[in-house]
């Protein structure tokens, strides 16, 4: 479980180097900081509050309470499972809050002042991201319902998804008109790290090693690979050059859309949820692009119909046979199970929506979201940070 903590914590350097590969030169270091600064943020926040707002108690089904807060009450004797202590799982846990905010960055870059995007971290894991653990894994209202997530499709990837979508609403377009990736190698670098510490973030979910735990390894890996030549055929047939850069998002839309079903489904139903993930994925790339919504790395695209189209996508393919702490899916003759997958990720969906939209609104009361046009045409690096990532 440390190494698959470890692996979860290399996603977010991971994610650093997949979006500064993809922003302009003159924003590289702004979006890399992003991701940083969250993990040391969200480790303050979680090892304070956050851990026990998601695991101690319960508060109406929708939050925790602060029994644990400052890890009080808890020591390294304090068990979580027969094999593991409890001091493994907060720390396990703790990555996944580190790198979720942090996807969301992708929707903004380049246009939101360091300190707004402070206060929208420290805001958004407290009454977004928190509650939604709470209520998926933490003994809340979902899990009462009988709502299953194995890694996140839900409380990871729709809800930054989404998330995403309302800050792009916000914040509005670009001024300075992108000019595309300035590094390709970068964005693959940063590929590279995001699918194998993926391993540890479906896999290492099981929280112990079993066949369920081989399963969601196995599954990610299918999934991702199948999305990932399925977006590159897509590319090569509709914009006639095989693209590279196609290639690696299509992987990561494969990896986030298995997240949730990894450890409930057989590979051949990985394999199907793999090139589910790269065409419809794809297309809502495709549609953003045609709408005209500026989310800059396309987070809603990958990330949240990603997230969304696996948790239908689970409670189509759950089998008990796979994971019997799961569930049988719709077509294991549970039609059930599938209307509660998808009223759960729609309504997780609506409110991180609205409640980002609506914090924005706050957080722009106190501190100004959006830079000026001037500092944006000059680059948040120099304009923000007083730095440079080329000489």
């Amino acid at each position: 479980m440390l190494l698959a903590t470890s692996l979860v914590m290399l996603m977010t350097p991971g994610l650093a180097f997949f979006y500064g590969g993809l922003v302009g030169r003159k924003n590289v270091l702004t979006i890399m900081m992003q991701s940083f600064v969250s993990m040391g943020i969200t480790t303050i926040l979680w090892v304070t509050v956050g851990f026990s707002l998601c695991f101690s108690g319960d508060v109406g089904g929708i939050v925790g309470n602060l029994d644990n807060a400052f890890l009080m009450g808890i020591d390294l004797n304090t068990p979580f499972t027969a094999d593991i202590p409890v001091f493994v799982f907060i720390a396990y846990q703790m990555m996944f809050a580190v790198i979720t905010p942090a996807l969301i960055t992708g929707a903004f870059a380049n246009r939101v002042r360091f300190p707004a995007y402070l206060a929208f971290l420290v805001a958004w894991l407290l009454m977004v991201y928190f509650p939604m653990v709470h209520m998926i894994w933490g003994g809340g209202i979902l899990a009462q319902w009988g709502v299953l997530d194995f890694a996140g499709g839900i409380a990871v990837h729709a809800i930054a998804g989404m998330a995403a979508l309302a800050s792009v609403f916000f914040i509005g377009a670009r001024k300075d008109k992108p000019t595309g990736p300035h590094s390709i190698p970068l964005v693959a670098l940063g590929t590279g790290l995001l699918w194998f510490g993926w391993y540890g973030f479906n896999a290492g979910s099981e929280l112990r090693v079993d066949e369920v735990t081989v399963t969601a390894f196995l599954n990610t890996d299918i999934a991702a690979s199948f999305a990932a030549i399925t977006w590159l055929v897509l590319s090569w047939t509709l914009e006639k050059k095989p693209k590279f850069l196609g290639l690696l998002t299509g992987a990561v839309a494969g990896l986030a859309t298995i997240t949730p079903a990894a450890g409930f489904v057989t590979p051949q139903a990985a394999m199907v949820i793999g090139m589910l993930a790269g065409l419809v994925c794809y297309f809502a790339v495709a549609l953003k692009n045609k709408r005209h919504w500026d989310d800059a790395l396309d987070v809603w695209g990958v990330h949240g119909v990603g997230g969304t189209v696996g948790v239908v996508s689970l409670g189509l393919f759950a089998s008990l046979e796979v994971n019997s702490a799961g569930s049988n899916g719709l077509l294991y003759g549970d039609a059930g199970f599938f209307i509660l997958e998808v009223v759960a990720v729609v309504i997780a969906s609506v409110y991180a929506f609205v409640f980002t939209y609506l914090m924005l609104h706050v957080i722009n009361m106190f501190t100004r979201v959006r830079v000026s046009d001037e500092d944006e045409i000059s680059g948040l690096d120099g304009s923000e940070h007083g730095e440079e990532a080329y000489l």
